[in-house]
């Protein structure tokens, strides 16, 4: 996660959502960087602890930032990045498993190692279903999340290719694309009002 007190921005790093390129883009402007476990920073977390902590040592209200994917797609993302050699044996490891059974896997007991992951719902909401954000936008929508930064940093940003997952095949059945949708119906229904809004919904919190 990285603050930016001239540009008045708080943007979150959601897991498999490109965090990783657009830190780099940004690399040198960031007031504040979150590295390590804490650059995951929950919403939830930073409404808690890091907003409160902005304002009474900065007196900062950053307007808060957060990418979303497509929920299937950040799946699929998470399964693929943890095919990887480097986690063969390890009880996250997805090699040699099907993308058919993974997701059958994050649907029935979505707290196995190799599936929990967590959904960008609960990521990006309170406990009451609240989303304490001001922007959310699609990762399917680059360009505009693009325009955004770049109208706000007065610069052209131009996003290097890092962390690609490795190149892998992952049919799924209808019905079992039907089932996940309906296991993670709250992350579609945020995903659809991201996608209803042309790829940046704006949020009034606080």
């Amino acid at each position: 996660m990285q603050v930016f007190f001239k540009q008045n921005l708080a943007i979150l790093a959601v897991p498999k959502t490109g965090t990783t390129a657009y830190e780099t883009a940004l690399k040198g402007k960031a007031d504040i960087v979150f590295k390590g476990r804490r650059k995951h920073m929950s919403a939830a977390a930073f409404d808690q602890h890091c907003a409160p902590f902005l304002q009474a040592t900065y007196k900062l209200t950053p307007e808060r930032v957060a990418v979303m994917r497509e929920p299937l797609d950040h799946l699929r993302s998470w399964f693929k990045y943890r095919t990887r050699d480097v986690l063969k044996g390890d009880k996250r490891s997805t090699f040699g498993m099907s993308f058919e059974d993974y997701v059958q896997i994050a649907i029935d007991a979505p707290t196995t190692p190799c599936a929990n992951v967590g959904t960008q719902f609960k990521f990006l909401s309170l406990r009451g279903g609240e989303i304490p954000l001001h922007h959310v936008f699609a990762y399917e929508a680059q360009p505009v999340f693009l325009d955004f930064l770049e109208e706000r940093f007065k610069r052209e940003i131009t996003l290097p290719e890092i962390n690609k997952s490795p190149q892998i095949d992952t049919p799924l059945s209808d019905d079992l694309k039907a089932a996940f949708k309906a296991a993670r119906r709250k992350d579609y229904a945020l995903y659809e009002r991201v996608q209803e809004a042309g790829g940046h919904l704006e949020l009034e919190y606080g």
